[in-house]
């Protein structure tokens, strides 16, 4: 095999893992085995999501987005306030949460933007149906660009940035995570 068969065959693999990856995540937390997802998690992980508005054509990349550490977001959390927000959810009290919901996580379009060793930063796109109750459905779709770290033994999440493909959020609450 030459070299450019060797790299060819080097990024198929990491494709394939980093898709694993998430696809592991997103199992996890369809399963609600939220201890395990966030063994996931770096220490220093930062989640973001930023809101949206609607914007005149041209603006979009000004004035679509919320601006990160600047404006307010939907959400801004780092490992103990996700720690904390699992820790509620599992109580069996959360008002939001009883009865539980029904969740199912698609990931897709995964393309790997840049390695440099250490960290990997990847964009993907993500549907996520949720059921509770009789008739309460929500649908949410977009993208996340993740940073994702090497560590021994694979790859922790550092940073999430998550951008959905809407700018009013219809469901009831965030007790869910993408």
């Amino acid at each position: 095999m030459d070299e450019s068969q060797s790299a060819a065959v080097a990024r198929l693999l990491l494709q394939r893992e980093v898709e694993e990856w998430l696809f592991h995540e997103a199992e996890l937390l369809d399963e609600r085995r939220f201890a395990a997802w966030l063994e996931l998690l770096a220490e220093d992980v930062r989640y973001w999501m930023p809101l949206r508005r609607n914007v005149r054509a041209g603006e979009q990349a000004a004035r679509e987005a919320t601006r990160e550490q600047r404006d307010i977001a939907w959400f801004d959390e780092g490992k103990e306030t996700l720690r904390k927000r699992v820790q509620q959810i599992e109580t069996g009290i959360h008002w939001a949460e009883e009865p539980l919901s029904r969740l199912c996580h698609l990931v897709t379009n995964v393309q790997i933007l840049a390695d440099d060793g250490a960290e990997l930063r990847v964009k993907s796109r993500f549907l996520l149906y949720r059921n509770r109750l009789q008739e309460e459905t929500d649908i949410l779709v977009g993208k996340r660009e993740d940073t994702l770290r090497r560590v021994a033994g694979g790859l922790l999440l550092a940073r999430r940035a998550i951008t959905l493909d809407q700018n009013v959020l219809l469901a009831k609450n965030l007790t869910f995570f993408l």
